[in-house]
């Protein structure tokens, strides 16, 4: 631990916090300046005297993470950066919420340079520095040697009391206790106060006990008393079994005169009579706003040296690490680089025409053959794996070091250690996937996380920024649609896909066979961005591409065409990609001539250029007829002002899969009767499938409305 400086230029230091995060909002006229009052005599400590940083080079791997996790406290989070050196200036503050600044509302990954996260939906920040800390654990156990430590580092965070109260905290929570994860060190700022009021109204539990039942360390600390706040968090650095919560009790707005410890000053600025007032009661000078004393200056600027120092420290260890272990520095090397070896996708599957296959038990079988080949992929299922097919065989499976295996059933095999690649994440979707997102921003990993698809409802706010954030998480969703069957419509998805599609800058993938879903693969961890990976639980045949014209890299492709203009396109994804081609077979028996397109990613479609995609769609006015077991809802865009679309906009039903498919309109028969129904031969239509009874003069049709 590094010496305290002396008390008054820690004073003024804490209140240099304060006033700084107090001037950028009374500037915005906009924010929440209660929590950086309140919090800073304990951020001071966290950065001054245990944070392990380097602001000149804010990327070095093995620096201490720290999350604010409460991110609506981001004036906070802004002042100590630049007060600690980072490229975050004092004009970057008088511009705190402005359009174009480095200083958002909320913090937010790759905009301001020292936020290891965005954060701001609250409890997401504290499941993603639980993410953090498996990262560095897996890592460590993975690279590290006797001696040569090159992966060691802390994980702090301030959370809030609406943080806590979050599902999702809860759930990220019970696996870190779980996991052991004694490097995560939660400072709670326990002010009593949220938004609309004091806690009591609502939030009466015993917290430290909830924790303590979830096997955290917890320690009761005055937040106010920055030599208290060194005591707790030497403890819980002292603990290394437990992930430490030291509930620091604050005063949320503190030196408000008529603000603090009110709701008032969560998430409205003082206004200018009270922030004047603010500063008097503490001491600071009224004028100038954004003041900074020398001392303090002067003071922080020995941290950016011994920030410096830190890290040349390390750089000599890993020079000595390299010396002796080369391979694994080469290995580690690119795993944090974000590269991948040369042949790390030469073992992957094929599958050949004639054959059946689960698009689920595709991807298994692409798991089986990359996971070998990058050493730092790494993942599981919400308690799913033997559904989801995503457990990587032999692998080993991430457990505390202590973990009694002697009576546990399941697991990968390879041995139960840190160095696993195989998480087990429980029924805890939401935390799963906010934890994946924190092991993509740490770096060094290719995480995952898996579920049904009829659950991404449970954790599509984490997806949602994981693609804000830029995050490359993969996420593995399989039992796509109403061919689930059997379970009924409580675990068959119908929105869903459409519901992820929704989600900018996230690639979504339904492939139609096991080739696809190779392609699929390849492209998730190729990307720089998060994508989506959506398989079928029922057996699918492998399509012949001998014909196609384009592949899955493009989003969407002709996979078998016509000799010349076709008279309709037919537009499938996943499942119903060779229902359509069976569909085709049977209206060519009737002198139609169709093409057939596979769709499965409207996004790498979108990103082809238009003459791309109008040689694969065919021009305005094609007749094209849409089939997806799932919403209509947005694929008029594809059909056009002349198509049709075959999907499901009810529920689903329980009953065996292919029955399902076929009373909700997924046969051949009922695709090839709207095809023609669209070109308005519809007395064949009706004899082609005698439960056809619609027209399509009033343009796109539902031809499953109706059933339950």
């Amino acid at each position: 631990m590094t010496t305290a400086v002396q008390t008054s230029t820690e004073t003024l230091s804490i209140n240099a916090i304060r006033m700084l995060s107090v001037d950028a909002v009374e500037t915005a006229k906009n924010g929440h300046p209660g929590l950086p009052l309140g919090a800073a005599a304990m951020a001071y400590v966290v950065w001054n005297d245990y944070l392990r940083f380097n602001p000149k080079d804010p990327a070095w791997f093995d620096r201490d993470r720290f999350v604010l996790s409460a991110g609506h406290g981001s004036a906070l989070l802004y002042s100590l950066l630049h007060l600690y050196g980072y490229d975050v200036s004092i004009e970057d503050l008088k511009k705190f919420r402005e359009m174009g600044s480095i200083t958002p509302g909320h913090p937010e990954v790759g905009i301001t340079p020292g936020v290891e996260l965005t954060t701001g939906p609250l409890g997401q920040g504290f499941a993603n520095g639980v993410g953090f800390a498996i990262a560095e654990a897996f890592l460590a156990a993975k690279y590290n040697r006797s001696g040569h430590e090159v992966i060691d580092h802390y994980t702090f965070g301030i959370v809030s009391d609406g943080d806590v109260m979050e599902g999702v905290a809860f759930e990220a929570a019970a696996i870190a206790g779980h996991l052991e994860l004694g490097k995560l060190i939660y400072l709670y700022d326990q002010n009593h106060i949220s938004l609309a009021g004091s806690t009591d109204i609502t939030f009466t539990e015993d917290v430290g006990a909830r924790f303590r039942a979830m096997g955290w360390q917890t320690i009761e600390t005055d937040g106010m008393d920055p030599d208290a706040v060194r005591s707790a968090i030497d403890q819980a650095k002292a603990e290394t079994g437990k992930p430490s919560l030291i509930l620091c009790r604050t005063i949320i707005g503190f030196g408000s005169p008529k603000k603090a410890n009110t709701f008032g000053v969560h998430g409205s600025p003082l206004g200018a009579e009270e922030a004047r007032a603010t500063k008097e009661a503490l001491g600071w000078p009224t004028e100038p706003a954004f003041y900074v004393p020398e001392e303090v200056t002067t003071a922080m600027a020995e941290r950016v040296v011994a920030g410096a120092a830190a890290q040349q420290a390390w750089q000599e260890k890993w020079d000595a690490y390299r010396s002796a272990f080369p391979d694994l520095a080469a290995e580690l090397s690119l795993a944090i680089s974000g590269g991948l070896s040369a042949d790390w996708d030469e073992a992957m599957p094929s599958y050949d025409v004639g054959g059946k296959v689960a698009t689920r038990k595709a991807s298994g079988d692409v798991l089986a053959a990359i996971g070998p080949k990058l050493p730092t992929l790494i993942g599981g299922s919400a308690d799913l794996n033997s559904s989801t097919n995503t457990a990587l065989k032999g692998l080993g499976d991430f457990q505390a070091p202590d973990f009694d295996s002697s009576m546990s059933q399941g697991g990968a095999g390879g041995g139960w250690s840190y160095a696993g690649q195989n998480v087990h994440w429980g029924v805890r979707e939401h935390g799963m996937a906010s934890a994946v997102n924190g092991l993509a921003a740490h770096g060094g990993t290719i995480p995952f996380g898996s579920t049904f698809l009829v659950f991404a409802d449970y954790l599509r706010p984490a997806v949602r920024l994981a693609a804000l954030s830029h995050y490359k998480s993969i996420w593995v969703f399989t039992h796509d649609s109403i061919a689930v069957g059997g379970d009924g419509p409580t675990h068959e998805p119908v929105e869903q896909v459409m519901s992820m599609r929704a989600i900018p800058h996230l690639t979504v993938i339904r492939p139609a066979d096991g080739n696809e879903t190779v392609e699929a693969w390849r492209h998730a961890v190729t990307s720089d961005r998060s994508t989506a990976l959506i398989f079928s639980r029922q057996d699918l045949p492998i399509l012949d591409r001998s014909g196609a014209r384009g592949d899955l890299s493009q989003g969407g492709y002709i996979l078998r065409d016509t000799a010349g203009a076709p008279d309709v396109v037919l537009v499938a994804t996943g499942s119903e990609v060779s229902l359509a081609g069976s569909a085709a077979d049977l209206l060519a028996e009737h002198g139609v001539h169709a093409r057939v397109v596979s769709l499965p990613s409207w996004e790498l479609f979108e990103a082809q250029d238009a003459a791309y995609r109008e040689s694969v769609m065919g021009p305005i006015g094609t007749v094209r007829v849409t089939v997806e077991a799932g919403t209509t809802l947005g694929w008029a865009k594809y059909a056009g002002d002349r198509g049709a679309c075959v999907g499901v906009d009810t529920f689903g039903a329980s009953g065996p899969g292919e029955e399902v498919m076929a009373a909700y309109g997924f046969t051949t028969e009922h695709v090839a009767a709207v095809a023609l129904s669209v070109l308005g031969q519809h007395d064949l239509a009706r004899s082609i499938d005698e439960t056809w009874g619609g027209n399509v003069t009033s343009g796109p049709i539902k031809p499953n409305e109706g059933h339950s």
